[in-house]
């Protein structure tokens, strides 16, 4: 299969591996931002073969794990107000303080798990005595469809649609990142699915102001060690510049019709982000224009504030400070069947990679 197969190739990846052992005589420490890109590095083996002095982090870059605690008690709230939530399936077993969406939906709650937030649109088209909320998450990957979902139901004339919006955005994270104190990131390796949407512009200023290297990379195991390589090559070269492994779905500007969607509906705001906090300037909310579609405003849960599990260590885990099985809590009472916190039930989630993948020795 093209573009896939070839990203698979097992000798291509060891004599790239190769390379990166002859090349790297300094301890360097490079952050992976998307999670996606943290499964592929645990799954396939691929921390184990790095060179000793190469260290890698694990970043927020997981959009479930990221949600707030508040979001989801807020959407269990509107299921229990009797408004048909609907939501991807990957939020679903996720903990509020109390229950998750599942264990609410086992209450009686009306919960949809869809595809498409296109879907819900046309739930609430026929259903039109009841109230429809698509639980929009996701980092700039998802706010496209999410975007278009509002567009169609305000062209069709659905007034009963709403969303519950938690979109969070890379760069501003990176930079709160970069920004913490005990931060000890050398490079990172930027997600490819976000830049395949927005382009890469946004990161050429936080390679310029931090005197980072930084390489959009996609997400095969090809891709991954490629990537390091490129990162680490110019570390060990005193150099710092953005480049980009995934050429063949990233391009310069990105996908302009995604973006002048985006644009469209969203605009920027502060989001906060679970176990971490609020970061300014670090999500989409929506505009002034199209408030009717806020689930937030139009059912008044915007007070909704609950505290984080002080059992759970996901905001030290998602600014790369700890790794999983640094958890007193891992693999004992946090499991996927009984989760703390979203990392370790999520499909993106650095514990669950660590519990299903890893010897936890890494």
């Amino acid at each position: 299969m093209k573009y896939l197969s070839e990203y698979r190739n097992l000798e291509a990846t060891k004599t790239l591996l190769n390379e990166l052992h002859k090349i790297t005589t300094k301890p360097w420490n490079i952050m992976e931002i998307c999670g996606g890109q943290t499964h592929g590095l645990v799954k396939n083996g691929i921390l184990e073969l790095l060179p000793e002095n190469v260290r890698m982090i694990h970043g927020p870059g997981c959009p479930v794990c990221v949600t707030p605690l508040n979001l989801i008690d807020k959407a269990i709230e509107l299921l229990e107000q009797g408004v048909i939530v609907c939501s991807f399936g990957d939020m679903i077993r996720v903990p509020g303080s109390k229950k998750s969406l599942l264990e609410a939906k086992a209450l009686g709650g009306d919960l949809r798990i869809l595809y498409s937030p296109i879907e819900a649109v046309s739930i609430a088209k026929n259903n039109p005595d009841k109230e429809v909320v698509f639980f929009a998450v996701g980092f700039e990957t998802t706010a496209p469809a999410n975007a278009l979902s509002v567009l169609h139901a305000e062209k069709e004339g659905v007034e009963n649609y709403s969303i519950l919006v938690s979109h969070v955005l890379v760069p501003p994270a990176m930079e709160a990142i970069l920004d913490d104190e005990l931060c000890t990131i050398d490079g990172f390796l930027a997600a490819g699915h976000v830049c395949a949407i927005m382009g890469i512009q946004e990161y050429y200023p936080l390679v310029e102001k931090y005197k980072i290297p930084m390489v959009v990379t996609g997400f095969e195991p090809l891709d991954l060690v490629q990537g390091i390589y490129m990162t680490v090559k110019q570390l060990e070269a005193g150099k710092y510049k953005l480049e980009n492994q995934y050429a063949r779905a990233v391009k310069e500007e990105g996908n302009t019709s995604a973006i002048n969607v985006i644009k469209t509906i969203f605009e920027v705001g502060s989001r906060e982000w679970r176990g971490i906090g609020e970061i300014p300037n670090s999500g989409y909310v929506l505009k002034e224009a199209y408030k009717k579609y806020d689930a937030e405003t139009k059912f008044g849960i915007e007070n909704i504030k609950v505290p984080e599990n002080s059992k759970c260590i996901a905001g030290e885990i998602l600014r790369g400070i700890k790794k999983p099985h640094d958890c007193s809590e891992f693999g004992k009472t946090c499991k996927p069947s009984n989760p703390l916190g979203a990392p370790m039930v999520s499909s993106e989630g650095a514990c669950a990679a660590y519990y299903h993948f890893s010897n936890n020795t890494i």
